[in-house]
């Protein structure tokens, strides 16, 4: 299985995991905060795990990581993606500040959003799989993207070679927040979603 034999009706099922998994991130970060978010349409790609990188900046570009590991029936890792500038953008809308970096409080916030972004994706793949998906306590880096994206290739060895990619963008007045959801499952449990979806 590879890039180019992923059709057209595997990245709409995908899109729609998307799609739904946003919704309810939206509607999730909008209760946190007791404001209104508004979400743009998410893209979603399927992409090589090598051009991860190249998405985010570059490998020397300091971002926000907030990675979860996915277990039960599904094997891999979730990871939510923030440029610093997003990040502070995100932690000042749910702090109600206007903090120039990143503290204590405003790090344990961008966990706790991370988990609920990472957990609605899950909750809306598992629902329309039918497998049991479940997340772990989520763990935050700020550093290099390569950094970053080195945890889960150390962890697995060779991960897949195919990340589902969902870059997310949600606004609240003037503020935007860009995040990249990045989803790699190993290389059996992508297979076994694509057959559960009736896709492979």
């Amino acid at each position: 299985m590879d890039v180019e034999n992923l059709n057209s009706m595997m990245i709409d099922v995908l899109k729609e995991i998307g799609n739904i998994g946003s919704g309810n991130a939206v509607t999730a970060l909008s209760n946190m905060l007791a404001k209104r978010i508004d979400m743009m349409v998410p893209k979603v790609r399927i992409l090589e795990f090598n051009d991860v990188a190249e998405i985010l900046g570059g490998e020397e570009e300091i971002v926000v990581g907030i990675y979860l590991d996915l277990n039960a029936d599904i094997k891999g890792n979730i990871m939510f993606i923030l440029d610093l500038d997003s990040a502070l953008n995100l932690t000042n809308m749910l702090l109600d500040k206007e903090d120039a970096e990143l503290g204590d409080i405003a790090i344990s916030a961008l966990s706790e959003v991370g988990n609920i972004v990472a957990s609605s994706y899950v909750n809306s793949l598992s629902s329309l799989t039918g497998l049991k998906i479940t997340v772990s306590v989520p763990s935050l880096a700020i550093d290099m993207a390569g950094a970053i994206l080195s945890v889960p290739a150390i962890q697995f060895g060779l991960i897949a070679d195919q990340v589902l990619f969902i870059e997310t963008v949600f606004k609240e007045g003037k503020s935007s927040v860009y995040g990249n959801l990045f989803l790699l499952p190993d290389m059996a449990s992508f297979e076994k979603i694509l057959s559960k979806l009736g896709v492979l």
